[in-house]
């Protein structure tokens, strides 16, 4: 349902407590992600994109704050919907719609397209195309910063529709009682691809599910990037604690469909226009606007900028060669000679 309107003295006094440079990188990012994800859309429709391809339109705010809460070496991972994670982690445009392409400069080579982006440096552990799969995994990522003793923590997203998977009630089980330090995302679009919470779970505030193991768990409005930022904030503080994991409900909408060949049929113009009213990127910038960091002129340069960044990132792709066919087994093993490939 759409969220109840924010008087503005209460967005600004939310935002007292960060930087310009916070400020900058928020916008900056959200715009970057909404861009591409436009661009990619284009594209997919031109047919130089092809396959499955999730956009992340409306949700940029999930990821932004989530990236300011959190520290340098601590882990990410995701589902299918993945384009925009690497993004605001600082991963270059042109190896993301590289790969978007097939091509070999993309960031998984060419071999994982939409649904599989990963880029080691920047610890985003993908990008997963099965439903739900990516949670048990954020869980052992977790463990393994357990084990080794440092304080990172591993924070693991996935959509509304893989709560209904066993694996997930698994994961939060065990995390719960080896006190794992990681924060589990829910980003509730209101749509399981087509189909509502309203018609697929008695529970519908989807939060509530942790409270079934104890574990803290708390709705987030993630349409505001700064209480995005809170959140995750006060969840990586008991991680790094020792206290074990926390589940966020992010209460999130996308603009588009679950999918490129999905019209969205499903919902109202008005329960979408009432969304775009609590646009995430236009939020950021009123309170920029008001705490006077940015002027309309520098708004303007850097939204040129970040088109330039995303044509470019195009041009990029289209340039690069795809794999070569005598490569088709490279990046299957990490062994080169492993002896068990036929050829």
């Amino acid at each position: 349902m759409p969220r109840k309107k924010e008087k503005q003295s209460e967005i600004i006094n939310l935002a007292n407590d960060f930087s310009k440079e916070t400020f900058l990188y928020w916008y900056k990012s959200m715009v970057l992600m909404r861009k591409f994800e436009e661009m990619a859309g284009k594209l997919y429709g031109q047919q130089k994109i092809r396959g499955f391809c999730h956009l992340y339109i409306g949700q940029e705010a999930c990821i932004a704050g989530c990236v300011t809460a959190l520290k340098e070496g601590d882990k990410y991972i995701t589902s299918y919907r993945d384009h925009a994670h690497p993004l605001a982690l600082g991963t270059n445009p042109n190896f993301i719609m590289a790969e978007l392409y097939g091509k070999e400069t993309g960031i998984s080579k060419g071999r994982g397209g939409s649904m599989h982006m990963f880029d080691k440096e920047r610890n985003f552990f993908g990008g997963h195309g099965i439903v739900g799969n990516q949670v048990p995994m954020g869980a052992g990522i977790g463990f393994a910063e357990l084990y080794k003793g440092t304080d990172n923590v591993c924070i693991t997203f996935l959509g509304d529709g893989a709560v209904r998977i066993g694996a997930f009630h698994e994961a939060l089980n065990m995390s719960m009682f080896l006190k794992i330090p990681v924060i589990f995302i829910i980003e509730n679009n209101g749509y399981a691809m087509g189909t509502s919470v309203e018609r697929t779970s008695n529970v519908t505030e989807l939060y509530k599910i942790g409270k079934a193991y104890d574990m803290p768990s708390y709705p987030v409005d993630a349409m505001n990037v700064i209480k995005v930022h809170h959140a995750v904030s006060k969840a990586a503080k008991r991680a790094r604690e020792g206290l074990g994991p926390t589940l966020l409900e992010f209460r999130t909408y996308r603009y588009k469909g679950h999918s490129m060949s999905d019209p969205a049929s499903y919902r109202s113009k008005d329960e979408l226009a009432s969304y775009k009213e609590k646009d995430p990127i236009e939020q950021i910038k009123k309170i920029i606007t008001i705490k006077k960091i940015l002027t309309e002129k520098e708004f303007d340069l850097i939204e040129n900028e970040i088109k330039t960044q995303v044509n470019d990132s195009v041009k990029f792709a289209e340039d690069s060669p795809y794999p070569s066919k005598d490569d088709i087994y490279k990046h299957i093993y990490e062994q080169g000679d492993y002896p068990f490939l036929i050829e």
